[in-house]
């Protein structure tokens, strides 16, 4: 194939329409390209093809970030086939940074960056350029776009997230066990050299971690590290760019790394033997020591129970472990004897509770101990034979009698004498004593087991030499039942006999009661005392008898009441007995024997009233006095026309007492009544708010012996034309009253009780304020004759 043909082929390719693609392909160049002129191309159909020119091509630019000359650092260059030289094509440089980050020569196509670039913030910047005629400005050529692409330099050192990490791993680890792993990272282009590929290393913390160069996982990297010998470990991790190789940059980190806590360390006793001392007195429960193991693990690690396991007081003596301080207490199991023994053993073992299999080879995971235990005399108190005593005696004993003995010793070597007392409190009736030499209790006062049947005494043993010890023991006696006492009616009867009684009629059934208590229980038998022609006694033998009666014909009228006497007796020795007499009332009855009446007035009064008739009136006599009260309390509650006595708008004095009236110059001073100076000067209203505050009038002083009526007309017309005055009826008091006036008085408190009449027409002639009032009196006759 000829370099004609493969040309015909290529062109064919690229320009035929289904084939081309419709983006322009660049290439990177820095120096302008050739223009490539079109070829004719014959075709197999006879017509010929055109190629279209192309005026420039490029792809990308290339620039170093960074860049520290003085001049602005060159991109590159745009030229077109157009461009001749003379200087008639313009280029235009738009998109990312145009014109700040980036400019052109716009005669030469040349571009500049004006400042240092970091890959860091933009990696590469996209622009747009075209070429226009300079005096048409119309585009030579099509609009094009290209990218300016940023190459990395190694300026970043790698960085960690953390300036301090903290990691832990167990004891005793095997090498390489996994710690932490630390991660740097770079901010150049991983893709661009080795700017951003990272190696570890460790700086400190050798020989005893190691870190992975390519990953930054840090491994143990001595056998059997023990935290008992170090604790805590402090690690310098470095990492570098370009690979580690020479002229990277580096970062580094710390961590601290702490060696946890595993159960590789057994319990310890401190001393092979312990000894402890407890006084003989000790209650059971009392704590008299602890024993301690050590352990140098921590936690839960450390943890130990404790037990005995041997010795001669393990009936004795028990221990618990204490979990917040984990020691092994030890208690009084039973109670101490000096005089029995004075020294006791024990072998006690602490063991761990929580044992790492993984470390059975270091040995047995506990310790023994010996404990001695010596016990101390101390002065003890009596003690009393039994814990408890119970005494049985008759309540018909003879005051002296001796009831029982009770017995105590010292337990002590030196054996003291004992002195026996009783606590009074338990006694206070003091029907008891005991001597005090030998225990006897007996009787200084009767005893009567129907009031007490149980004494609950307590008796007291002190030694002679020390009274101070002593030891109270419950002495328990028991009066024993006597049958002393005769049977009685249960309760009262209230028994009646119907006047139509017929004869072997029931009337009443009676029982009885007897406060002893005989060990068979109780059996009454209820006899007659006497033959009675009335009635008779039938006895049940369940403890109840039934009253019968013996004949007809009883009349309330002949005989209202018959005693019946009734023998009661029980079945114990000796046999008591007593009389009981029944009470019976002759009543009338009706047809079924129920009760009506019992006396002979009886008959003469009606009929009762029924309780529902009753509990009626009683309720209509509440609700009357109820309505009685409301009336009164609402009559008596008057409102007085002033509230209070020193209001400043009434001179009103009130007095208790009556006086002689105006004549009567020793109970009253009239002279504040004919004060007319006291109105002299006008004062504005408190009672309520004027709409327009007008400056007060002065009026002239009320001559002295002026009539009331003229002195009120005044005051009336100059309320009508006082345009502050309210637009409500409202009352103004004066501190004058006049010499008189022919009406006597001008209350009407006594109005309704004149008998003469009286003539009110000249209150319509007092304005329209009195119209009300006029209607009111003046109107009296018409009101009667309707």
């Amino acid at each position: 194939m000829t370099i004609y043909q493969f040309l015909l082929l290529f062109l064919l390719w690229v320009c035929l329409p289904h084939f081309c693609s419709p983006e322009i392909m660049f290439r990177r160049t820095s120096v302008p390209q050739k223009r490539i002129l079109g070829a004719r191309v014959p075709r197999s159909d006879g017509k010929i093809l055109h190629r279209q020119k192309r005026g420039w091509m490029w792809n990308q630019f290339f620039l170093l970030e960074e860049y520290t000359g003085s001049d602005y650092q060159y991109v590159g260059k745009l030229h077109s086939d157009q461009d001749k030289g003379d200087g008639s094509l313009k280029y235009i440089l738009s998109g990312d940074g145009a014109g700040t980050l980036f400019i052109i020569d716009e005669k030469t196509g040349d571009i500049h960056a004006t400042r240092r670039i970091d890959r860091e913030e933009k990696a590469f910047y996209t622009l747009r350029a075209q070429a226009i005629n300079r005096r048409t400005l119309r585009p030579v050529e099509p609009e094009s776009e290209f990218v300016i692409k940023i190459h990395d330099i190694n300026d970043n050192e790698p960085t960690f997230p953390e300036e301090i990490y903290t990691a832990s791993v167990p004891e005793m680890s095997v090498v390489g066990t996994s710690v932490v792993q630390v991660t740097a990272t770079d901010a150049d282009d991983p893709s661009y050299g080795n700017s951003a590929r990272v190696i570890y290393s460790i700086l400190q913390g050798q020989p005893y971690f190691s870190v992975e160069p390519e990953t930054g996982i840090i491994r143990t990297a001595l056998p059997n590290m023990n935290r008992e010998n170090r604790e805590q470990y402090q690690v310098v991790i470095q990492a570098k760019d370009m690979g580690g190789q020479m002229g990277g940059l580096s970062g580094t980190t710390t961590v601290n790394i702490t060696l946890t806590d595993v159960n590789d360390n057994p319990p310890r006793f401190p001393q092979n033997t312990i000894h402890l001392r407890v006084l003989e007195s000790s209650p059971v429960g009392t704590s008299i020591g602890s024993v301690k193991a050590t352990d140098a693990d921590t936690g839960e690690n450390a943890e130990v129970e404790y037990r005995i396991i041997d010795g001669d007081g393990t009936d004795m003596f028990d221990i618990r472990t204490e979990k917040d301080t984990q020691e092994g207490i030890i208690t009084v199991k039973k109670p101490l004897d000096y005089e029995s023994r004075r020294l006791y053993t024990l072998k006690v073992e602490a063991e761990n509770t929580h044992v790492d299999p993984r470390f059975y080879y270091l040995g047995p995971f506990k310790d023994t101990a010996i404990v001695k235990i010596s016990i101390e005399d101390v002065d003890e108190p009596p003690v009393f034979s039994r814990s408890s005593y119970l005494f049985e005696v008759h309540e018909d004993i003879e005051v002296g009698t001796i009831i029982g003995t009770v017995m105590a010793r010292d337990p002590d070597s030196t054996s003291s004498p004992i002195r026996f007392s009783l606590d009074r409190h338990t006694d206070l009736d003091r029907i008891f004593n005991i001597h005090s030499g030998n225990g006897s209790l007996y009787t200084s006062k009767p005893l009567d087991r129907e009031l007490f049947q149980w004494h609950n005494l307590t008796v007291i043993a002190a030694e002679i030499n020390n009274p101070k010890e002593m030891t109270r023991v419950a002495v328990f006696v028991r009066i024993l039942d006597v049958n002393d006492n005769a049977p009685q009616f249960a309760v009262f009867y209230d028994t009646f006999v119907c006047e139509n009684a017929r004869p072997g009629q029931l009337i009443q059934t009676i029982s009885a009661v007897d406060k002893d208590d005989p060990l068979g229980g109780q059996k009454f038998f209820f006899s007659l005392a006497a033959v009675n022609p009335n009635f008779t006694v039938q006895d049940n033998e369940d403890n109840t008898a039934r009253i019968l009666t013996r004949k007809n014909g009883f009349n309330r009228h002949d005989i209202s009441t018959y005693l019946l006497p009734v023998v009661i007796s029980d079945n114990d020795y000796p046999i008591q007995s007593s009389t009981g007499t029944l009470t019976i009332r002759v009543c009338a009855c009706d047809s079924q024997g129920n009760m009506q009446s019992c006396s002979a007035e009886a008959l003469l009064l009606p009929a009762g009233l029924s309780t529902g008739a009753l509990v009626a009136i009683l309720l209509c006599i509440i609700i009357l006095l109820v309505v009685l009260f409301a009336a009164l309390k609402r009559q008596r509650k008057k409102e007085p026309l002033i509230l209070s006595k020193e209001d400043i708008r009434d001179n009103i004095v009130s007095y208790n007492d009556e006086g002689g009236g105006e004549e009567d110059t020793q109970a009253f001073d009239i002279g504040t009544l004919r004060n007319p100076a006291a109105i002299e000067e006008k004062k504005l209203r408190r009672d309520i708010i004027p709409e327009t505050l007008f400056i007060p009038r002065r009026t002239p002083t009320a001559p002295d012996n002026t009539d009331v009526r003229d002195f009120i007309n005044e005051r009336l017309k100059e309320h009508d034309l006082d345009p502050t005055a309210p637009p409500y009826d409202s009352l103004a008091t004066y501190a004058y009253e006049g010499n008189d006036s022919i009406a006597e008085s001008l209350s009407s408190l006594e109005s309704g009780t004149t008998d003469g009449d009286q003539n009110y027409d000249y209150l319509r002639e007092w304005g329209p304020r009195f119209n009300k009032l006029a209607e009111m009196y003046g109107g009296g006759e018409s009101d009667k004759d309707s």
